[in-house]
C-alpha cells in the first residue's frame, strides 16, 4: 500500500511539472474543396471590368486568384490567376496580361488591398489605350465567387517530429487549406502549421522562418506539398540529432 501511494505521489508530481509548460493542443489535419458559385456578374470589355471589380464580393476575387488551384486540370495554365489569362485570350491584350499575371496575391494584407491592386493596373490601362477593349460575346469574362467547404480528417498531430512523415501522406486540399487558405484566416497571415508550431517557443523558429519564404502562389499544391515535405524532413532530422 506505503509503495502504491508513492508511485501516486511520484505521478502527481510528474504531471504537476509538466503543467508547468504551456499546454499545446493538437494539431487538427482537415481538408477541404473549392464550390465555385456563379454571382450573375460578367463582363466584355475593359471599362466594365474596372468597374465591376470595384463592386463584386471580395471571395469572388480571392476565387479568381486562388480557386483553380483546386480543380482539376490537364496542362498547365498559361496564367497564374483569370483576369490575366481573359486580358489575354478575351480581349487580346498581351500588355494587360502581363502586368495582371505579375500580381502576387501573397503581397497583400488582405483581398481589399489587392482589389485596389487590380484597380490601378486597369485604370492605367485604360488610360494608355486609345480605345477600350472588347472580347466577343462569347468570351465574356464571368466572376465567380467561392465557397470552402471544410472537412475533418479526423487525423491528429501531438509532436512536430510528426510533421515529416504527415506532410508527404496531405491531400492537395489539406495543403490548401492549411498553407494558402489559412493566411486569409489568420488575423497574423500565417499558416496553420507555423501557427501550431510558435506555441513550442523558439524551438522551432528557424522551420517557421523558412516555411514564410516559400511563395505558394507560383507553384502548383503538388509542388508545394513537395518543399514543404523537404523542409520539414531537413528541419526536424537536424533537431533530431
Amino acid at each position: 500500500m506505503k509503495q502504491k501511494i508513492e508511485r501516486l505521489r511520484i505521478h502527481k508530481i510528474f504531471m504537476v511539472d509538466r503543467s508547468k509548460n504551456k499546454e499545446i493542443s493538437p494539431f487538427v489535419v482537415k481538408d477541404c474543396a473549392v464550390v465555385a458559385i456563379a454571382t450573375g456578374i460578367h463582363v466584355q470589355n475593359l471599362r466594365e471590368l474596372r468597374d465591376k471589380l470595384a463592386a463584386v464580393p471580395a471571395d469572388s476575387i480571392y476565387y479568381h486568384f486562388w480557386g483553380s488551384l483546386l480543380l482539376p486540370r490537364f496542362e498547365e495554365p498559361e496564367f497564374n490567376n483569370d483576369f490575366a489569362a481573359w486580358a489575354y485570350h478575351g480581349l487580346r491584350d498581351p500588355i494587360l496580361a502581363e502586368r495582371l499575371a505579375m500580381i502576387d496575391p501573397t503581397d497583400f494584407t488582405d483581398m481589399e488591398e489587392l482589389r485596389q491592386e487590380l484597380l490601378e493596373v486597369v485604370e492605367e490601362r485604360l488610360y494608355e489605350s486609345e480605345y477600350v477593349p472588347w472580347s466577343k460575346l462569347d468570351q465574356q469574362f464571368h466572376f465567380m465567387r467561392s465557397q470552402i467547404v471544410v472537412f475533418d480528417t479526423h487525423k491528429r498531430i501531438t509532436d512536430p517530429k510528426m510533421l515529416s512523415v504527415l506532410v508527404p501522406s496531405l491531400s492537395t486540399g489539406s495543403i490548401f487549406y492549411h498553407f494558402i487558405d489559412a493566411r486569409r484566416r489568420s488575423p497574423e497571415g500565417v499558416d496553420d502549421l507555423s501557427a501550431w508550431l510558435s506555441q513550442f517557443g523558439d524551438r522551432y523558429a528557424e522551420l517557421i522562418k523558412s516555411i514564410a519564404t516559400i511563395d505558394p502562389y507560383f507553384t502548383t499544391l503538388a509542388e508545394l506539398r513537395q518543399m514543404l515535405s523537404q523542409l520539414f524532413k531537413t528541419h526536424l532530422e537536424e533537431k533530431g540529432r
